[in-house]
This record gives C-alpha cells, structure tokens and sequence, in this order.
C-alpha cells in the first residue's frame, strides 16, 4: 500500500503488484491475441525504383512503399503489385526487424497481386493462416495489419462495411467479390492483410476511397478465395493463365449481350457461335462496278446464361467464364431466331 493525504487524513491506495496479470476486457482479449498471432507474417516493403528527372535517370528510394504476408518457409510474400511495378531494388524487412533482398516472381496486373520471394533463413518466416471468403457478413468484425506511412505491423480495427464491391484495374479489368471495410487504411498498408477474428486471412488490402490519399472510413480488399486461385499460379509460372471464350467484342442489350465479333477460330467460332455478319456487295454504276459492305446484325446470338446463370452485362458474362480453367467445357444459352440454344463451348488459353 501507497499513502496520501486526503482532507487532512492519511488514505491508503492500493498498488498493484508488478508481477500481477493485468485485467482485459474481452474485446481486447480477441485484438491482442489476433495480433500476437499475425504481426509476424506481415512484411514492410521498401523499394527502389529508376525515374526520369531532367536528362538524368536516378534511383530514388519509396520507404514504406508497402506491406506483404508471408505465404510459406520457402520466401514466398504476398504483395500487390502496384507496391512492386516499376521496382529496380526491392527490400522485405521481416517482424524482427532484419531486413533481407527480394524479387519479384509473379504478377497479375489485372488483379494488382504480386508474390515476391525473399531470401531470409526459414526458422523467421512465418506463414499467414489462410481462411475463407464465401461466408463473410456485413457487421463482421475484422483486424488489418500492415505498415502505413512505413511504421510496422501497426493493427487498426473495425467491421466488414459492404460486400461484393467492383474494383477498376489499370488494365481495364474489374476485381470481383471485393471486401469493404471501415478499418483505418493508409498509404503503406497496401498489401497487408485483413484478418477475421480468428486470426485467419480473409483478404489483402488493396486500395481506400480517399480525396485525400488517407483513410476516409472506406477500405477495400481481395478477398482470399480470388488470391487462392491466383497465388498457385504466380508461384509456378510467373502469370495467371486465364480462360477465353474466343467472344472478341459484345453489345450490352436489356435482354442480354448481342455478339459482335468473334475471335477467327476461337472456341466460341468453333462451337458454333454467331455474331456480326459483313456482306460484301458489288454493282453496277454506269461503267464502273460498285463495292460496298454492310453489316448484317439480325443473325447475331444473344447470350442470355452462361452455365445456367443469367448475364446482363459484360462484368457478368467475364465473371462466369473467368472462374473456369482453360479445357473446361462451359454452356453459354443464346437466343437465335427467336429460339433458345445451348451451345457447349470448350475454353482456350487467354493469349
């Protein structure tokens, strides 16, 4: 016991002993224990990268540029990729503090992931606990950890905000399933991951909503269920090999999607598909002969489903035949002449 004078009387307070185990609340109970058990697989990126300044070219340094997630004992981190484009010189800095040469491995652009590998010894990598995706909720309590504005494995909290958000690519692409959520994000967590209570990944986070360039209450994340599909890959072969239809262009229609154009001897070619036709037409003009085309849209098909699931736009008809691998057989219903078909189409390789 301490002493202290109150109203002119000796008061007792009681001191609590140094050894004693603190009291935790239940919530805190659950934020320290997610990150006791997933601050180690979270690595701060830093990166070097050749810019044009004048008539000089010059390496300049991006402290902080990014986090990453230890997938395996073998090196491998996963990133996104805007946090390595363009990087002559990348550095992972591990729980630890050591910091160790990496390089890249595999990219995806058109979903902004990328797996580096790092060169540390096994016995400090610690790999992330994959979870699950498909069975997320809005109100669900998520945990991001990562390092913004390169200060390292900082945890913030907060809820899942919305699902199933579409995110637009530098390539043109759209990212499917995202996760929305208002967990503080900052320039440098990108790349970190979004864990669910139990401290298992749901995610990676990849982007925020901002004016600003800082948090705004809106965070984004790829889900992990896209990153399973898509890490294997990038670990065997440097790229994601996507399925193709063989449908060059669409027209979006309130009934569904006109066929335009078709890939020349394309799998949709090949299965029977019918799009724009160009009719060549010659004339007589005094005593010149006339050539002329036009195109001829009334045979075209009408995509209505594709494996049983109705299509409206582009996003949805790319979705449905993106989640298939290349050799896979896909049933895509068109309507032709007022009659519906279903035609089986095997996909390609995505060239």
């Amino acid at each position: 016991m301490s002493a202290s004078v109150v109203c002119g009387q000796v008061a007792t307070l009681p001191v609590v002993a140094a050894n004693e185990d603190r009291r935790f609340t239940v919530e805190e109970q659950t934020n320290i224990a997610v990150y006791e058990a997933v601050n180690r697989s979270v690595v701060n990126i830093n990166t070097k990268a050749t810019v044009a300044t004048g008539l000089f070219l010059m390496e300049v340094p991006s402290e902080g540029a990014g986090s990453g997630i230890v997938l395996d004992r073998e090196g491998h981190v996963l990133t996104n990729f805007h946090v390595v484009e363009g990087a002559r010189e990348i550095q992972a800095v591990l729980y630890d503090g050591s910091a160790h040469a990496a390089r890249v491995i595999g990219i995806d652009p058109a979903t902004d992931v990328a797996v580096i590998k790092v060169e540390a010894p096994q016995a400090i990598l610690h790999p992330a606990t994959f979870g699950m995706s498909n069975d997320l909720r809005v109100g669900q309590r998520v945990f991001a950890i990562g390092n913004p504005f390169g200060l390292e494995r900082t945890l913030t909290t907060g809820i899942i905000s919305s699902l199933n958000r579409s995110l637009p690519t530098k390539t043109g692409r759209t990212i499917k399933s995202i996760i929305q959520t208002d967990a503080a994000i900052n320039p440098g967590n990108s790349g970190g991951p979004l864990v669910d209570s139990g401290s298992h990944l749901i995610g990676m986070t990849t982007a925020i909503a901002s004016r600003t360039g800082q948090s705004a209450g809106v965070g984004f994340a790829i889900p992990v269920g896209t990153l399973s599909r898509i890490v294997p890959q990038l670990i065997r072969q440097g790229k994601v090999v996507r399925p193709d239809a063989g449908i060059a262009r669409v027209y979006q229609s309130d009934a569904g999607l006109v066929v335009a154009e078709l890939a020349p001897d394309g799998p949709a070619e090949r299965a029977g598909l019918r799009g724009f036709k160009i009719i060549r037409e010659r004339r007589r003009q005094g005593p010149f002969t006339v050539e002329s085309s036009r195109v001829d849209r009334a045979g075209a098909d009408l995509i209505v489903a594709v494996a049983g699931q109705a299509v409206r736009t582009a996003d949805d008809f790319l979705s449905a035949v993106e989640s298939r691998n290349p050799g896979d057989e896909v049933l895509i219903s068109v309507q032709r002449e007022g009659h519906q078909l279903d035609v089986t189409v095997v996909l390609d390789a995505e060239k």
